[in-house]
């Protein structure tokens, strides 16, 4: 098989996978051990509490992120272009999936240009770090960002990933030296990305270094792309590390909890098992600025677009809530309150 057909099927199959197969951590995101005070007298009319933003110089009408996803696939535009039209709506940000396979084959370029349909929003580009040992560099990555008009470009990081995924691509080596070249080069922010596994204090220093201008955690408790890669795997050996590592990473809340211990400014996005709007406002408390949701999204898209727009006002609503129940009537209220407590 040709290399982007490969890459295109391989798209075709995570969705597919992600959609209708047993792919989560049973690890939890360690959210779970943190409550909010209740506050039973706000002193707020909740109709006034405000949860905009700003997020790289631009501000967003609530703290949500639609996590990079998908594109390659016709199912893919399909739901590319629903995410991005309820983003436009709701003056929220979204990043794409890979364009590994729109470099590959220029054809689908389409499933991932949503900027027709979504000509505000703040939009990432999306690549692997690890293709920087594979040929690619800054042309490609201009590609891509040229192709979506794109505000930022997440360079993904999934070395586990790649480990489990049948003929991966495992070098490594040097990559911290490519990325600092890159950012370098680039006349737009680049944003370090798990895929699921988190990224701990110490090596959101060393990406800080390297000049990334922001951190999404993607930590542990959510999509396992390890179970991923093992569902898709053609031997014995890669299914075994797909089983073995199904529920390897740090969780959500020591990724941003350990990095914010050591920067309080880098943007930081929290990703990586969040289902709902308390969640959300949890990981705000916990010091993050944004919060990415991928599989609540592509359940939602998957089914309609009504489907998204109910989802996007349930989780403002959600976090609307939990300002108003702790008595802050904006999010650096709550950043700043105090309100979240660790439990034990």
């Amino acid at each position: 098989m040709n290399l982007p057909a490969e890459t295109q099927n391989r798209k075709a199959d995570h969705l597919r996978i992600c959609l209708e197969e047993d792919v989560q951590f049973h690890q939890t995101t360690g959210l779970e051990r943190y409550r909010f005070t209740h506050c039973c007298l706000p002193e707020l009319d909740r109709s006034e509490i405000d949860l905009t933003t700003t997020f790289l110089g631009k501000q967003l009408s609530a703290p949500l992120l639609i996590s990079s996803m998908t594109g390659g696939t016709e199912l893919a535009k399909t739901i590319n272009y629903r995410l991005a039209e309820v983003a436009q709506h709701y003056n929220i940000a979204m990043g794409v999936g890979s364009q590994r396979v729109a470099v590959e084959n220029p054809q689908v370029a389409d499933t991932f240009a949503v900027r027709s349909v979504a000509p505000d929003i703040l939009l990432f580009a999306n690549l692997g770090a690890v293709q920087l040992n594979y040929t690619y560099g800054i042309d490609e990555c201009r590609r891509v960002i040229d192709l979506l008009e794109a505000d930022a470009l997440i360079l993904h990081i999934n070395p586990l990933q790649e480990c489990v995924q049948s003929n991966g691509d495992t070098n490594f080596r040097g990559l911290l030296d490519k990325i600092n070249e890159l950012c370098s080069d680039i006349s737009i922010p680049v944003i370090a990305k798990e895929v699921g596994n988190g990224i701990s204090a110490a090596m959101a220093k060393k990406l800080m270094e390297a000049g990334v201008s922001a951190i999404d955690v993607a930590g542990a408790g959510g999509t396992s792309w390890a179970k991923v890669e093992g569902e898709r795997a053609t031997d014995a050996k890669q299914r075994r590390l797909g089983n073995t590592f199904a529920d390897w990473g740090l969780p959500t809340a020591e990724c941003i909890t350990g990095i914010r211990a050591i920067t309080p400014d880098i943007p930081l996005i929290a990703s990586g098992g969040l289902r709902n709007g308390l969640e959300v406002a949890k990981a705000i408390a916990l010091g993050a600025d944004l919060a990415g949701l991928a599989w609540p999204f592509l359940q939602a898209a998957a089914e309609s677009e009504n489907a998204l727009y109910t989802l996007v006002d349930i989780l403002i609503a959600e976090i609307t809530t939990v300002l108003f129940c702790t008595g802050n009537a904006t999010l650096f209220d709550l950043k700043h309150s105090g309100a979240l407590q660790r439990l034990g």
